[in-house]
C-alpha cells in the first residue's frame, strides 16, 4: 500500500501530453522542496527553462484529466512490483537514497527488490566498464571490486554484461553488498543471462530501478541508468570503456554530479577521451586500491537540491 501523497507524485508522472512527459525530474525536485500540492493545482516553483516548458504540459495534462484518473495506470505498475516483490520508495520518504537526494536530475521513485540500507549505501562506489571486456579487464574489474569491498565500500554496477558482472560477482562471492541499477523496469532482466545473478543480489543486496515495473529496455533506459548508478554512488571507478562505451558517459555524468572519477591508469594510456578527462581536472587516473580509496576519502560536492530563488505560477 501507497499513501495519498505518494500515489499523487506518481500519478504525475504518467501524465503525456502529446506523446511528452512533463519532466520527471522537475516533479522530484519540487516534491522534494515540499510543493507536491502546487503541482497537484497546475503550478511549477522554479525559476528554470525545464519550468518553464514543462508548465503547458502540467495544466494542460491536468485539465484534461482530474489526477484521480491516473491512479488506475499507478495502480496497475504497482501489481507488476508486487508480482516479483518489488517495494516502492519516493523522493517524499526518508528512505529514499541520500546521495540521490542531492541530485539535480534526481529520479522522482525507485523501485526496488532486496533491502535498502542507508549507511551501507551512503559509501557505494561504481565499478563499471565495457560489455566487451577483455580478459584482463575482467581479472581488474574482479581485484578492483575485491579489494573496494574489502575496505568496507558497497560495490554499485549495472548488471549488464562484462564488468558490471565481473563487479556484481565478486562482491557476491566475498559476502560483500553489491547493487545493481538496472535499465529496465524492476519486473525485467537485461540480458537475460544474468537473471540468476540478479535473483542472487536481490536476495543479499538490491536492485534498483527508476522506471516503471512493466518499462522494457529501450534506447533511453540506459543512459538514464547511468545517472541513478553514479549518482547513488561517491565516485566511479573505469576499467576498460571505449570512446562510445556506456560507462564513458557515466564517466561525463559523474564528473557532473561532483562525484569522484578514476579512471585505471591503463585505460587513461588506451583512450583518448580518459586522457581528456584528466587533462581536464575532471578524472583521476588511478593504478591501485590505495589510491583509489585515499580518493574516496576526500569529499564529494554533495549539495542538497535547495529551493529555487523565484516561483513560477504563469505560463507567460
Amino acid at each position: 500500500m501507497i499513501d495519498e501523497a505518494q500515489m499523487r507524485l506518481l500519478a504525475l508522472c504518467t501524465l503525456r501530453i502529446d506523446g511528452t512527459s512533463v519532466d520527471w525530474s522537475l516533479l522530484a525536485r519540487c516534491a522534494l522542496r515540499g510543493h507536491l500540492d502546487s503541482l497537484c493545482e497546475g503550478f511549477i516553483p522554479e525559476e528554470t527553462a525545464v519550468a518553464r516548458k514543462a508548465l503547458p504540459l502540467l495544466r494542460k495534462g491536468l485539465a484534461e484529466l482530474p489526477l484521480s484518473q491516473h491512479f488506475a495506470r499507478v495502480e496497475g505498475e504497482l501489481e507488476q512490483a508486487s508480482s516479483v516483490d518489488a517495494e516502492l520508495v519516493t523522493v517524499l520518504d526518508p528512505e529514499y537514497p541520500e546521495n540521490l537526494r542531492t541530485l539535480t536530475d534526481l529520479p522522482p521513485f525507485l523501485f526496488f527488490r532486496g533491502k535498502l540500507d542507508h549507511q551501507a549505501d551512503s559509501r557505494s562506489v561504481a565499478v563499471v566498464g565495457t560489455r566487451n571486456a577483455t580478459d584482463l579487464g575482467l581479472s581488474r574489474a574482479r581485484r578492483v571490486s575485491r579489494e573496494l569491498s574489502e575496505a568496507g565500500y558497497t560495490i554499485s554496477s549495472g548488471l549488464a554484461r562484462g564488468v558490471d558482472t565481473e563487479a556484481h560477482r565478486t562482491a557476491l562471492h566475498f559476502g560483500r553488498r553489491t547493487v545493481a541499477v538496472i535499465g529496465t523496469g524492476i519486473t525485467k532482466c537485461y540480458p537475460k543471462e544474468n537473471s540468476s545473478l540478479a535473483e542472487e543480489i536481490a536476495e543479499q543486496g538490491l536492485i534498483v530501478s527508476q522506471f516503471w515495473p512493466s518499462r522494457s529496455p529501450g534506447r533511453d533506459t540506459f543512459p538514464r541508468r547511468n545517472h541513478v548508478t553514479s549518482g547513488m554512488s561517491l565516485g566511479s571507478v573505469v576499467i576498460e570503456a571505449s570512446g562510445t562505451s556506456g560507462a564513458k558517459m557515466q564517466a561525463r555524468v559523474a564528473a557532473e554530479q561532483g562525484r569522484h572519477v578514476m579512471l585505471l591508469e591503463s585505460l587513461v594510456d588506451q583512450q583518448p577521451w580518459a586522457r581528456k578527462m584528466v587533462e581536464d581536472g575532471r578524472a583521476t587516473p588511478v593504478a591501485s586500491a590505495e589510491q583509489m580509496l585515499e580518493k574516496l576519502e576526500t569529499p564529494v560536492r554533495l549539495r542538497q537540491v535547495q529551493p529555487p530563488a523565484q516561483l513560477v505560477f504563469d505560463a507567460k
